[in-house]
This record gives structure tokens, C-alpha cells and sequence, in this order.
């Protein structure tokens, strides 16, 4: 039931990470507080398609 997803910066729209989530816990696009390297700093992360 887990799926890969990738994060996307939503400062510098660049992909930074991949990471798996569960489709039944959590049906809707998940966002994390994350490490830029491209900003050097942290940013929201979405998920992408």
C-alpha cells in the first residue's frame, strides 16, 4: 500500500527528495518542513506527481 513520492521545493521548485507514504493514512498531498540544499535553508516541501 506504500507508494513512492517525490518532495518539491516550493521556493526554488526544484526535486530535493523521494520518500514512500501509505495512500490509505493519508489520501491527500502530504508537506514536510525540509532542508533546501539549492535555498541553504528550510522550506515547505510538497509532494509532486
Amino acid at each position: 500500500m506504500r507508494e513512492i513520492i517525490t518532495l518539491e521545493c516550493t521556493k526554488c521548485k526544484r526535486r530535493n527528495y523521494t520518500t514512500t507514504k501509505n495512500k490509505r493514512l493519508h489520501p491527500k498531498r502530504v508537506e514536510y518542513k525540509k532542508y533546501c540544499r539549492f535555498c541553504r535553508s528550510h522550506e515547505i516541501h510538497k509532494e509532486t506527481k
